[in-house]
């Protein structure tokens, strides 16, 4: 059993796949090409914002995101702790310093009451209104940004974050590496905050065959920097660099795949609700595990199907026998990134966010697919209450 089965999609639209390719090999237009453009304009009308700037990687779309939004060192980012490293990892490269938000136990998105606190201590100075970093290097003079994360597609909750944002003056950007395709009350992912990014990453809902990612965004002069960005800072013409920027372009080849993958996309978010919702009926009254929670008016792109168990030592026990079963899991993530090595010189220390240690000891996902059969879940199904029973 697969836990992404990308042949299977692989295999239905091999002939798109094939031809897209094809195309680009006769143009020749390898960098920047045609398809980079048609991407864009297709993936932004379906968020409904007015711009999509490709990128080679959704951790490049967030860095080049915060330059365009000038963030630099003095500078406060809020993000969660639970989270893949590139989140934060993009603000410490720019010499600003995150700070950490402790999340919703049910949502695994950044808690907004805990966000209130956090920019209330970075603006007082006050540890005891939150934990804040505590190395003096940290030298943070100014609260900027808020890049929330939409945790395993399900959109966190930007009603609130927004209104906070606005009352504070402080951006945000939004992290929907794996949210593509979601919503909320009828709004896209990737169409919340000043801008936003997602991830094309193979394993993600819309996933290509190598690195990629987008940026998302209705202002005009951001869209402008972060197309000027990823072309090394590029001005009125190639040799004009009005700024710093990176090499962070989307190859055509790739946006070519996605765009054969774009035409199953929507077709591939119905059948995820429909697998997402039979587990929830087969998983739902076991009393040993609990089921993700996707608040009303949220429909999740279901990136995974996360299950927390009662402890660390029941979650291995869980993982143990669905793997004696050939039934694939994984940990998103075994460790939140204020007790990582790279952060250290932070200095949060455990007990710091224990809403984000505590799951990241017990959550585990299961297969998670639009093509995973109903034999398949209900198997995994089998194989998870014989265990939660032993357990």
């Amino acid at each position: 059993m697969q836990f992404i089965d990308l042949a299977a999609q692989q295999s239905r639209i091999k002939g798109k796949i094939d031809a897209n390719i094809q195309a680009v090999l006769a143009h020749g237009k390898y960098i920047m090409g045609p398809e980079v453009a048609e991407l864009e304009n297709r993936l932004s009308a379906y968020v409904g914002v007015s711009h999509g700037v490709g990128c080679a990687s959704g951790t490049d779309a967030l860095l080049m995101s915060l330059m365009a939004l000038g963030v630099g060192p003095g500078d406060a980012v809020f993000t969660t702790p639970f989270t893949f490293i590139a989140t934060a990892e993009v603000v410490h490269l720019l010499g600003a310093t995150p700070v950490f938000v402790d999340i919703d136990p049910a949502t695994f998105n950044m808690d907004p009451a805990k966000l209130e606190k956090a920019i209330a201590a970075v603006q007082s100075i006050d540890p005891k209104l939150h934990p804040l970093p505590k190395n003096p290097k940290s030298k943070i003079q100014n609260s900027k940004s808020i890049i929330p994360v939409d945790l395993f597609g399900l959109p966190a909750d930007y009603e609130r974050i927004e209104a906070l944002a606005a009352d504070n003056s402080l951006s945000v950007i939004e992290d929907g590496a794996q949210s593509f395709g979601a919503s909320v009350n009828g709004k896209a992912a990737c169409s919340f905050g000043d801008i936003a990014v997602t991830s094309f990453f193979p394993a993600k809902p819309l996933g290509g065959y190598g690195d990629g990612g987008m940026a998302f965004t209705d202002d005009d002069e951001l869209a402008e920097a972060v197309r000027s960005i990823r072309l090394h800072g590029k001005g009125t013409h190639k040799y004009d660099n009005a700024r710093i920027g990176v090499n962070g372009r989307l190859d055509t080849l790739h946006a070519a795949i996605l765009l054969a993958k774009f035409e199953v996309f929507p077709e591939e978010m119905e059948f995820r609700q429909k697998v997402a919702q039979q587990y929830t009926d087969l998983l739902c009254r076991l009393s040993s595990v609990v089921c993700p929670l996707v608040p009303e008016g949220h429909i999740s792109a279901w990136a995974q199907y996360s299950l927390v168990a009662e402890s660390a030592e029941a979650r291995a026990e869980l993982q143990n026998r669905l793997k004696e079963e050939g039934i694939p899991t994984a940990v998103y993530y075994p460790k939140p990134l204020h007790l990582q090595t790279a952060f250290k010189s932070l200095g949060y220390q455990p007990g710091d966010f224990p809403i984000s240690e505590s799951i990241s000891e017990r959550i585990f996902s299961i297969p998670m697919h639009p093509y995973l059969t109903e034999e398949d879940q209900a198997q995994i199904a089998k194989a998870l209450k014989a265990a939660c029973i032993c357990t």
